[in-house]
Protein backbone atom coordinates (compact mmCIF):
# COMPACT_ATOMS: atom_id res chain seq x y z
CA UNK A 1 0.00 0.00 0.00
CA UNK A 2 1.10 3.62 -1.07
CA UNK A 3 0.66 6.35 1.13
CA UNK A 4 1.16 9.71 0.31
CA UNK A 5 2.83 12.25 2.89
CA UNK A 6 1.01 15.93 2.78
CA UNK A 7 1.96 18.92 5.17
CA UNK A 8 0.19 21.30 4.73
CA UNK A 9 1.52 25.01 4.90
CA UNK A 10 1.04 28.42 4.94
CA UNK A 11 2.24 31.59 6.06
CA UNK A 12 -1.36 33.35 6.92
CA UNK A 13 -2.52 32.79 10.97
CA UNK A 14 -4.60 34.28 12.86
CA UNK A 15 -2.29 34.30 16.11
CA UNK A 16 1.09 33.79 15.00
CA UNK A 17 1.37 34.71 11.32
CA UNK A 18 4.99 33.19 9.58
CA UNK A 19 4.81 30.51 12.12
CA UNK A 20 5.39 27.58 10.00
CA UNK A 21 9.67 29.46 8.59
CA UNK A 22 10.45 30.50 12.03
CA UNK A 23 13.84 28.90 12.49
CA UNK A 24 13.94 26.71 15.66
CA UNK A 25 17.20 25.71 16.97
CA UNK A 26 20.78 26.72 16.40
CA UNK A 27 20.99 24.18 13.27
CA UNK A 28 19.13 27.19 10.85
CA UNK A 29 16.38 24.90 10.31
CA UNK A 30 12.44 25.88 9.99
CA UNK A 31 9.54 24.72 11.75
CA UNK A 32 8.33 23.16 8.73
CA UNK A 33 12.38 21.78 8.01
CA UNK A 34 11.70 19.98 11.42
CA UNK A 35 8.34 18.15 10.39
CA UNK A 36 9.72 17.41 6.94
CA UNK A 37 13.00 16.02 8.18
CA UNK A 38 10.55 13.51 11.17
CA UNK A 39 8.67 12.47 8.14
CA UNK A 40 11.59 11.77 6.58
CA UNK A 41 12.76 9.76 9.08
CA UNK A 42 10.34 7.81 10.31
CA UNK A 43 10.50 6.05 6.57
CA UNK A 44 6.72 5.82 6.95
CA UNK A 45 5.65 7.08 3.38
CA UNK A 46 6.44 6.80 -0.59
CA UNK A 47 5.97 10.29 -1.20
CA UNK A 48 6.11 13.40 0.60
CA UNK A 49 4.76 17.18 -0.88
CA UNK A 50 4.11 20.10 1.13
CA UNK A 51 0.81 21.59 0.46
CA UNK A 52 0.21 25.09 0.30
CA UNK A 53 -1.87 28.29 -0.99
CA UNK A 54 -2.01 30.16 -4.23
CA UNK A 55 -1.51 33.75 -2.19
CA UNK A 56 1.60 35.59 -2.91
CA UNK A 57 2.82 35.44 0.50
CA UNK A 58 3.45 31.58 0.42
CA UNK A 59 5.82 32.09 -2.31
CA UNK A 60 8.64 31.99 0.37
CA UNK A 61 6.92 28.39 1.58
CA UNK A 62 7.47 27.15 -1.96
CA UNK A 63 10.98 28.67 -1.83
CA UNK A 64 11.50 27.02 1.52
CA UNK A 65 10.86 23.46 -0.06
CA UNK A 66 13.06 23.78 -2.85
CA UNK A 67 15.45 24.61 -0.34
CA UNK A 68 14.46 21.26 1.52
CA UNK A 69 14.10 19.53 -1.58
CA UNK A 70 10.52 18.32 -0.80
CA UNK A 71 7.51 18.77 -3.74
CA UNK A 72 4.56 21.37 -3.05
CA UNK A 73 1.64 22.49 -4.46
CA UNK A 74 -0.69 25.56 -4.59
CA UNK A 75 -4.05 25.36 -3.87
CA UNK A 76 -7.01 26.91 -2.20
CA UNK A 77 -6.59 28.59 1.30
CA UNK A 78 -9.25 27.98 3.03
CA UNK A 79 -10.64 25.59 1.89
CA UNK A 80 -7.63 22.91 2.52
CA UNK A 81 -9.50 19.49 1.61
CA UNK A 82 -9.47 20.70 -2.07
CA UNK A 83 -6.20 21.34 -1.55
CA UNK A 84 -5.37 18.00 -0.52
CA UNK A 85 -7.33 16.47 -3.35
CA UNK A 86 -5.45 18.05 -5.94
CA UNK A 87 -2.33 17.12 -4.39
CA UNK A 88 -3.29 13.70 -4.15
CA UNK A 89 -4.33 13.60 -7.71
CA UNK A 90 -0.81 14.41 -9.11
CA UNK A 91 0.32 11.50 -6.93
CA UNK A 92 -0.37 7.03 -6.82
CA UNK A 93 -1.47 6.66 -3.48
CA UNK A 94 -3.98 4.61 -1.28
CA UNK A 95 -4.10 7.09 1.68
CA UNK A 96 -2.63 10.06 3.13
CA UNK A 97 -0.82 10.39 5.96
CA UNK A 98 -1.88 14.07 6.92
CA UNK A 99 0.89 16.78 8.94
CA UNK A 100 0.47 20.62 9.79
CA UNK A 101 3.55 22.09 9.60
CA UNK A 102 3.32 23.36 13.20
CA UNK A 103 4.26 20.10 14.74
CA UNK A 104 7.83 20.85 15.10
CA UNK A 105 8.65 17.96 17.68
CA UNK A 106 6.77 14.95 15.74
CA UNK A 107 8.22 11.62 16.86
CA UNK A 108 9.51 9.92 13.84
CA UNK A 109 8.94 6.39 15.28
CA UNK A 110 5.11 7.24 16.28
CA UNK A 111 4.53 8.43 12.58
CA UNK A 112 6.22 4.86 11.75
CA UNK A 113 3.92 3.05 14.18
CA UNK A 114 0.83 4.39 12.37
CA UNK A 115 1.49 3.37 8.81
CA UNK A 116 2.74 -0.47 10.47
CA UNK A 117 -0.71 -0.01 12.13
CA UNK A 118 -3.04 1.52 8.96
CA UNK A 119 -0.86 -1.09 6.46
CA UNK A 120 -1.60 -4.17 8.65
CA UNK A 121 -5.46 -3.53 8.71
CA UNK A 122 -7.06 -5.00 5.73
CA UNK A 123 -10.37 -2.31 4.85
CA UNK A 124 -9.27 0.26 7.38
CA UNK A 125 -10.24 3.79 6.28
CA UNK A 126 -9.06 5.85 8.91
CA UNK A 127 -6.34 5.96 11.42
CA UNK A 128 -5.93 8.68 14.13
CA UNK A 129 -4.03 9.13 17.72
CA UNK A 130 -6.60 11.56 18.51
CA UNK A 131 -9.77 9.70 18.37
CA UNK A 132 -8.84 8.63 21.56
CA UNK A 133 -6.02 11.25 22.40
CA UNK A 134 -3.16 10.05 24.74
CA UNK A 135 -0.21 12.02 23.26
CA UNK A 136 0.69 15.85 23.77
CA UNK A 137 -1.54 17.72 21.14
CA UNK A 138 1.55 18.52 19.20
CA UNK A 139 2.23 15.17 18.33
CA UNK A 140 -0.59 13.39 16.77
CA UNK A 141 -1.08 11.37 13.23
CA UNK A 142 -3.53 10.51 11.47
CA UNK A 143 -3.94 8.27 8.19
CA UNK A 144 -6.86 8.74 5.76
CA UNK A 145 -7.52 6.29 2.87
CA UNK A 146 -8.22 7.70 -0.65
CA UNK A 147 -11.61 6.62 -1.00
CA UNK A 148 -12.71 8.20 2.70
CA UNK A 149 -11.43 11.54 1.63
CA UNK A 150 -12.88 11.54 -1.72
CA UNK A 151 -15.97 10.54 -0.31
CA UNK A 152 -15.30 14.01 2.59
CA UNK A 153 -14.55 16.14 -0.35
CA UNK A 154 -17.96 15.27 -2.72
CA UNK A 155 -20.30 15.76 0.47
CA UNK A 156 -18.29 17.79 2.77
CA UNK A 157 -18.96 21.58 3.10
CA UNK A 158 -18.28 24.31 5.95
CA UNK A 159 -15.61 23.76 8.62
CA UNK A 160 -15.06 20.63 7.37
CA UNK A 161 -13.10 21.88 4.47
CA UNK A 162 -10.55 23.39 6.82
CA UNK A 163 -9.63 20.80 8.63
CA UNK A 164 -9.71 18.08 5.93
CA UNK A 165 -10.35 14.99 7.87
CA UNK A 166 -12.58 16.05 10.59
CA UNK A 167 -15.49 15.15 8.24
CA UNK A 168 -14.42 11.01 7.72
CA UNK A 169 -14.31 10.45 11.25
CA UNK A 170 -17.86 12.63 11.74
CA UNK A 171 -19.21 11.06 9.15
CA UNK A 172 -17.61 8.01 8.79
CA UNK A 173 -20.60 6.11 7.03
CA UNK A 174 -18.83 2.59 6.07
CA UNK A 175 -15.60 3.59 6.50
CA UNK A 176 -13.89 1.94 9.62
CA UNK A 177 -11.84 3.92 11.84
CA UNK A 178 -9.12 2.94 14.55
CA UNK A 179 -7.43 4.78 17.36
CA UNK A 180 -3.92 4.52 18.36
CA UNK A 181 -3.64 5.25 22.09
CA UNK A 182 -0.24 5.31 23.94
CA UNK A 183 0.91 5.31 27.73
CA UNK A 184 1.29 7.08 29.90
CA UNK A 185 -1.25 9.41 29.02
CA UNK A 186 0.03 12.79 28.32
CA UNK A 187 -3.20 14.65 26.75
CA UNK A 188 -2.88 17.58 28.73
CA UNK A 189 0.45 18.47 27.24
CA UNK A 190 0.93 21.05 24.39
CA UNK A 191 3.95 21.25 21.87
CA UNK A 192 2.18 22.18 19.04
CA UNK A 193 2.90 26.37 17.58
CA UNK A 194 0.20 28.17 17.55
CA UNK A 195 1.25 31.13 19.66
CA UNK A 196 3.86 32.97 21.47
CA UNK A 197 4.05 31.17 24.20
CA UNK A 198 3.99 27.94 22.43
CA UNK A 199 7.42 29.29 20.75
CA UNK A 200 8.77 29.72 24.32
CA UNK A 201 8.04 26.24 25.25
CA UNK A 202 9.25 24.56 22.07
CA UNK A 203 12.42 26.87 22.08
CA UNK A 204 13.39 25.69 25.71
CA UNK A 205 12.97 22.42 24.87
CA UNK A 206 15.27 22.54 21.90
CA UNK A 207 17.83 24.35 23.78
CA UNK A 208 17.53 21.64 26.69
CA UNK A 209 17.53 18.25 24.23
CA UNK A 210 19.30 19.36 21.38
CA UNK A 211 18.63 19.87 17.46
CA UNK A 212 17.27 16.58 16.54
CA UNK A 213 13.91 14.83 16.60
CA UNK A 214 13.19 13.33 20.31
CA UNK A 215 11.28 10.09 21.33
CA UNK A 216 8.14 10.89 23.08
CA UNK A 217 8.52 9.28 26.31
CA UNK A 218 11.93 11.15 26.18
CA UNK A 219 9.64 14.38 25.92
CA UNK A 220 6.66 13.65 27.89
CA UNK A 221 9.39 12.71 31.09
CA UNK A 222 11.27 15.81 30.83
CA UNK A 223 8.06 18.58 30.54
CA UNK A 224 6.68 16.13 33.80
CA UNK A 225 9.79 17.22 35.55
CA UNK A 226 9.84 20.81 34.83
CA UNK A 227 6.67 22.71 35.77
CA UNK A 228 7.59 25.56 35.28
CA UNK A 229 8.28 24.86 31.64
CA UNK A 230 4.75 23.25 31.17
CA UNK A 231 3.42 26.69 32.97
CA UNK A 232 4.34 28.18 29.91
CA UNK A 233 1.95 27.34 27.60
CA UNK A 234 -0.79 26.06 29.57
CA UNK A 235 -3.18 28.47 29.81
CA UNK A 236 -3.24 28.37 25.31
CA UNK A 237 -6.69 27.20 24.66
CA UNK A 238 -7.08 25.44 21.67
CA UNK A 239 -9.70 26.74 19.08
CA UNK A 240 -12.80 24.77 18.49
CA UNK A 241 -13.14 22.68 14.79
CA UNK A 242 -15.79 25.24 14.33
CA UNK A 243 -13.63 28.69 14.98
CA UNK A 244 -10.20 27.52 13.84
Amino acid sequence: MRIVGIIQARMGSTRLPGKVLRQLGGGGRSVLGWVVRAVRESHAVDDLVVATTTEDVDDVVVAECCRLGVDWHRGPVDDVLTRFIQALEEREAEAVMRFTADCPLLDPQVIKEAALVYRAVPGLGYLSTSLARTLPRGLDVEIVGREALERADQEADAYHRVHVTSYVYEHPGDTRLLGLTYQPVADDLRVTLDTEDDWRLISRVVDELGDGCVPVGTLVSWLRDRPEVRELNAHVQQKALQDA
